[in-house]
């Protein structure tokens, strides 16, 4: 399971390279992840958001993050 400071994590870190960087992790297109899955996602924690970005995407729960979104600077 996950907390809610996971939650706010992928609202507001962004992508920090390849062709979406500085993308919110949660705006990430879903085949974007769906081929890091595949492949395999970087390691460590940035890895971790992203799987469960993923997971959010695929059951629907995108509106329970957005909302935690903070402007960026």
């Amino acid at each position: 399971m996950f907390e809610k400071e996971d939650l706010i994590r992928i609202a507001n870190e962004t992508m920090p390279f390849g062709k979406y960087k500085g993308m919110r992790l949660i705006d990430l297109p879903e085949p974007y992840l769906l081929w890091f899955s595949n492949k395999g996602f970087p390691n460590g924690r940035l890895g971790e958001q992203m799987a469960l970005t993923l997971a959010i995407k695929t059951e629907g729960l995108e509106g329970l993050v957005k909302p935690l979104k903070q402007p960026l600077t």
